[in-house]
């Protein structure tokens, strides 16, 4: 009885070092297999038989078995890779892949992913990375994740349309600082505020002598169908007295008049005086150069709107704002025909942005978001230089702190941008640690398109490998719950990096010594054992 036993125990240990042993070489087979995670096998005892000894009832072992098999899930470290669709997970998840044509999903740390001829972002099995689509219809800017619009559910990942569409400008922004020691350059005695309007002609080639201002910037718009188009702004400083020690400069926002396809009650802007001019205003400073006030006025649609009275002032009434606070200027670069300088389908609202905006867009005086509508027009300031405050403002002004300024140093442009593109290719995309995959076209746009999805689970050890670096998800793991990087207990994307495998080669062959050593010695067990029963059935003889 014992040395059969004996045998059987001796059996048992080779049983389990040898598949403690294939779970080893499988380890160190897949060192350089991407996202790979290694397995630890630990054993157990197997139940004791019950024996009689001098000192009373003892136990004697039977043996090993396989107590457990785990996944060690440590993060791997990261290779750098020159290919820009390569992820890499820091931190708990792993990538959702779903087989093409089927709700069958699966999940991987290995972010070794490209984009197939059908445009779907695949893994190395074919299977379609999952995520959201992003809402373009916002100006998401260089958002996170957690900021970008999300579109729906979670769908496949696929670049459906390599060509990014034209957008037409709809903001113009411009942080000047203008010489607070300049002079007054243009000059209209009736309306010293709206001088450069005045001067203004845009059926002349040149529209504004150069002498007539003092500082320009000219910036390159957008129309809806992508072709670029020429906007310069013109200041000069209003030659005031008597308002504490405050300055005001004018200002013109103008297109080049061939440009110019407004039709306001049937009259042709191109034709007239005032083709190429979209807004006239004035920008208000205190004593220290900081901006503290706007005026803006477009031309209105009054019926009494005629070819020869367009440059009139008494035409031009406060501007309208945008949702967001932004004096707004229309643009009709199409030569299409609208009814109104606030607009059509064929016309552009474009934001002005002097780094002012307005807090109650739709507030103030008979809700216009202007303070007073007393100087409703531009002809009703007149040329009261003396009384800076006739000037319309702000119902609830707010300025930036990177706003325009007019301190005593020569002017330039700080800042300048619009959001206005023509049409362009796919040439890259990227992915940042957020998970938001951004498209980088021949235009030099940035368009976000796809935020990846990550999936965490209540269990990772419980989830079953299923081959070519995936796992599904078990009834002992729990569904799949799903967020953006970073959200939750979800890790970040590292792209253009790879997660190597975690295994530790010293460690697997510290252990591969050791079973080596267990596996002799229970191999010796059964020797010797069988050595002694040898023995026993010789005594026959």
């Amino acid at each position: 009885m014992g040395l059969s036993s004996a045998m059987y125990t001796g059996i048992s240990g080779l049983s389990a070092h040898g598949n403690k042993l294939s779970v080893i070489s499988n380890n160190i087979a897949n060192v350089s297999t991407m996202g790979f995670k290694s397995s630890t096998m630990n054993f157990e005892d197997l139940v004791s038989n019950h024996i009689t000894t001098s000192a009373g009832l003892a136990q004697m072992g039977c043996g090993t078995s396989i107590s457990s098999l785990y996944s060690n899930f440590a993060q791997g470290s990261f290779a750098e890779s020159d290919d820009n669709t390569d992820m890499a997970i820091e931190g708990d998840g792993f990538f959702v892949v779903r087989v093409p044509n089927s709700t069958q999903n699966y999940y991987t740390r290995a972010g070794n992913f490209r984009l197939n001829d059908n445009g779907d972002l695949v893994d190395t099995n074919g299977y379609v990375v999952q995520g959201w689509a992003v809402d373009n219809s916002v100006e998401n800017g260089n958002a996170s994740a957690s900021e970008v619009r999300i579109i729906g559910s979670i769908t496949d990942i696929k670049l459906e349309n390599y060509q990014c569409e034209p957008s037409a400008t709809s903001l113009m922004k411009m942080i000047t600082q203008l010489d607070s020691d300049e002079v007054s350059y243009a000059t209209d005695e009736d309306n010293p505020y709206f001088s450069l309007a005045s001067l203004w002609d845009g059926t002349e080639t040149t529209p504004l002598a150069s002498e007539t201002y003092a500082y320009s910037q000219t910036m390159t718009t957008y129309d809806a169908n992508g072709s670029a188009h020429t906007v310069t702004v013109y200041f000069d400083k209003v030659d005031t007295s008597n308002t504490g020690g405050r300055q005001v400069w004018e200002y013109v926002v103008t297109c080049v008049p061939d440009d110019d396809g407004r039709v306001i009650n049937g009259v042709d802007i191109s034709e007239t005086s005032a083709a190429g001019m979209l807004m006239m205003g004035t920008l208000s400073f205190d004593a220290t150069g900081k901006v503290s006030s706007m005026s803006a006025y477009t031309l209105g649609d009054s019926s009494a709107l005629t070819s020869d009275n367009t440059k009139d002032l008494s035409n031009w009434t406060l501007a309208d704002f945008s949702n967001d606070g932004y004096v707004l200027c229309t643009a009709n670069y199409l030569g299409e025909s609208n009814a109104s300088t606030t607009g059509s389908e064929n016309a552009t609202n474009i934001r002005i942005d002097f780094g002012l905006t307005n807090k109650a867009p739709t507030g103030g005086a008979s809700n216009s978001g202007w303070s007073s509508i007393a100087y409703s027009n531009a002809s009703l300031v007149g040329n009261n230089i003396s009384n800076i405050n006739r000037l319309p403002s702000f119902a609830n002004i707010d300025i930036d702190a990177t706003a325009t300024t007019s301190y005593s140093t020569s002017s330039s442009t700080l800042t300048m941008s619009q959001n206005g593109y023509s049409s362009g290719y796919l040439t890259s995309v990227s992915v940042d640690r957020d998970g938001v995959l951004t498209g980088t076209y021949s235009n030099g746009e940035e368009i976000d398109l796809y935020v990846i999805a990550l999936a965490t689970f209540n269990s990772d050890w419980a989830l079953e490998r299923a081959g070519g670096n995936l796992y599904s998800e078990t009834k002992s793991s729990g569904a799949a719950i799903t967020n953006t990087p970073g959200s939750g207990s979800s890790g970040t994307i590292s792209g253009n990096y790879l997660e190597t495998s975690n295994v530790d080669l010293s460690e697997e062959f510290v252990d591969l010594i050791s079973t080596e050593k267990g596996f002799q010695a229970n191999s010796k067990v059964i020797t010797t054992a069988d050595t002694l029963l040898s023995t026993v059935i010789s005594m026959v003889r």
